[in-house]
């Protein structure tokens, strides 16, 4: 079994482009369903198992198990699809016949609508850096630029100067799969970046040489690529600020960017290429919460309204 996991991490890697956290996602879930299928015992050996032997009972009883455990419905459809992408590459590689995953159903999952923010609470939000402070200048262009293109926070801190086209108020943006997109940004997020990148400097100070990443637009305190998670705990430090809104987390921003596009009248399909969601199907989301617009707007147009 274990040899055919490296094959598919191979094949994740290097004809999907998945980024480094959905390797991670997908070989995790692959390593539990091993261990259930072959615990190793108190040596760390395994019993090995045919991967012709597995089959859709087996894999509805590792659900069952994860139920058991009061794993999320989220967590549990995520490792199905696992499975099925992993059978799949089996089959498409001659190993098996058939995908035996294909024929376990996923659990149904309730729609959640995203949160996101009013126009005057997305302006106030990103306000709240103090513009006295380097901190605070790169935590208001961080904020201008989220809101300002709708990128995932994973694609802002991915950002490199040379992503950056002042002249044309765009940005070079690399989403899931390695896929590039172009997406303008705003004069108030431009603003925001170059009143940053003048004391993007300061923060090199004490950076170690051999960590220092001169391309990387945004950088954490010590002077490194920021992250994430420092993105994450930047957001909910000004959440803590800011009483009134605290019903937002870093995607929020995003989920604003493509609301307030979308009762301004742009169309789905270039609400989707902002995105760069690969269906629109993920964009009609804002639909959604998008009715009263819509409904405001039936009733002003229609002459039977």
């Amino acid at each position: 079994m274990e040899r055919y996991f490296d094959d598919f991490k191979k094949h994740l890697m290097y004809e999907r482009n998945v980024s480094e956290h959905t390797l991670r996602n997908y070989m995790s879930d692959l390593e539990q369903f091993y261990n259930h299928l072959c615990p190793p015992d108190e040596h760390n050996n395994r019993r090995d198992i045919e991967i012709r032997d597995i089959d859709n009972i087996t894999i509805r009883e590792w659900m069952a198990s994860l139920y058991g455990l009061k794993k999320k419905k989220t967590s549990i459809a995520r490792k199905l699809a696992t499975l099925r992408t992993f059978f799949k590459f089996m089959c498409r590689e001659g190993i098996l016949d058939l995908n035996p995953a294909r024929l376990v159903t996923s659990p149904r999952l309730e729609k959640k609508l995203p949160n996101y923010l009013t126009i005057e609470e997305a302006i106030r939000f990103i306000e709240m850096p103090d513009l006295e402070t380097p901190l605070g200048k790169r935590d208001r262009a961080i904020l201008e630029m989220l809101y300002g293109t709708g990128v995932r926070v994973s694609e802002l801190v991915g950002m490199n100067l040379n992503d950056i086209d002042f002249e044309n108020r765009s940005v070079r943006v690399r989403g899931k799969g390695r896929k590039e997109r172009i997406v303008p940004f705003g004069e108030h997020a431009r603003k925001a970046m170059e009143l940053y990148l003048g004391v993007r400097g300061t923060f090199l100070l004490h950076a170690p040489e051999a960590e220092r990443d001169p391309l990387a637009v945004f950088y954490n305190y010590q002077g490194t690529r920021i992250t994430t998670r420092s993105v994450g705990r930047m957001i909910d430090k000004y959440i803590k600020e800011c009483s009134d809104i605290h019903h937002i987390s870093p995607h929020s921003l995003r989920h604003s960017f493509a609301t307030h596009l979308l009762n301004a009248g742009a169309d789905l399909r270039s609400i989707q290429e902002l995105l760069g969601h690969a269906r629109l199907s993920t964009t009609q989301q804002y639909t959604h919460v998008s009715q009263d617009k819509l409904i405001e707007v039936y009733d002003k147009a229609h002459p039977k309204a």
